[in-house]
């Protein structure tokens, strides 16, 4: 069986635990000869604001991997010129791209002999699109997946290859079900490698059905609001738990929190946003919302350390009957 001559585009860490996983996986030594990586072009990241390769560009550069960072693949600049030319160069048979950032445009698209391969971290229709993790734990899915699709001109809209689902626990947030997610996204694209379905097969069309999509998260997202039930609150601590973080402020100060977990769904435990009880160790503080009750399990002052809710609330000093900011409502 002859080599595939593969490359491989994407940019955050999710992308990077995959190829990572392919790289090192025995069974796909003798397969698969990877040619090329292309990521976005380093950022400035932190404090200092330095110039900083993505997750992916670091895998490539340790692995002496040749690496293409163009600002696009679309544009008539030299430089996209420059980069559309050199993966032309390559002859791939697939490009396998999982959260590059960029649409491909359909001359790169045409490129690979078996075309290109989107990893999508969702059970396509549903969760078209930028953030489907967060998207689906706002929600409250009790499940979600990954899967395997012929890129085609459109947002996420092309024919699926194959997909492989999980349970989404109550107690997941944003990281867990990341993890998770990548680890089965990395032994689907690699038992999709072994097997070739592409050299004999095609892929099923999407179902019209159930078609939603995951819109990136704003900054003004990020503030949270009592007043909703709390089913859409725990939703929107989760999906932005442990980073950024949900916000509110509470006696004039803003704050960060997660950790949350349902108490009630319905019910009036209170006003909106009153602490009702004082977390016990190993237990969260519990906060009313417009009906409903949950605990938080870790609080963050600006500029502070996170605090697990009951050392947080003794320095914070923190009474029942306090109330975190409630005007507005969640969308």
């Amino acid at each position: 069986m002859t080599k595939l001559r593969v490359g491989f585009a994407g940019t955050p860490d999710f992308a990077a635990t995959v190829l990572l996983n392919q790289i090192n996986n025995p069974s796909l030594q003798d397969l698969v000869d990877w040619q090329l990586v292309i990521s976005q072009p380093n950022r400035r990241v932190g404090r200092g604001r330095n110039l900083a390769p993505s997750a992916v560009s670091q895998v490539a550069l340790e692995r002496n991997m040749e690496l293409l960072t163009p600002q696009s693949l679309r544009g008539l600049d030299p430089a996209s010129q420059s980069a559309f030319e050199a993966v032309k160069r390559k002859h791939l048979d697939l490009l396998i791209v999982i959260a590059f950032g960029q649409i491909l445009p359909a001359e790169v698209l045409a490129l690979p002999r078996y075309g290109c391969i989107n990893l999508h971290a969702s059970l396509l229709p549903r969760w078209r699109g930028a953030a489907p993790i967060q998207r689906a734990l706002q929600a409250n899915d009790t499940q979600t997946g990954v899967c395997l699709m012929q890129m085609d001109e459109g947002l996420d809209t092309g024919p699926v290859w194959e997909c492989a689902s999980t349970a989404i626990d109550p107690l997941d947030n944003a990281q867990t079900l990341h993890d998770r997610l990548s680890e089965l996204a990395s032994e689907l694209l690699r038992s999709f490698l072994v097997r070739r379905p592409f050299e004999t097969s095609l892929p099923r069309p999407q179902s019209a059905d159930g078609v939603c999509y995951a819109k990136k998260i704003k900054a003004e997202e990020r503030q949270c609001f009592f007043t909703a039930t709390a089913d859409q609150v725990y939703g929107l601590i989760r999906c932005l738990d442990p980073s950024p973080g949900a916000s509110a402020e509470l006696k004039g100060q803003p704050l960060k929190f997660g950790g949350a977990r349902l108490v009630e769904r319905h019910g009036q435990w209170g006003r909106a946003g009153e602490i009702v009880a004082l977390a016990e160790p190993h237990k969260g503080l519990v906060v009313a919302c417009g009906s409903g009750a949950l605990e938080l399990g870790w609080l963050q002052r600006a500029g502070g350390n996170r605090l697990k809710a009951h050392d947080f609330q003794k320095g914070f000093g923190l009474r029942p009957g306090e109330c975190f900011g409630s005007e507005g409502s969640i969308a």
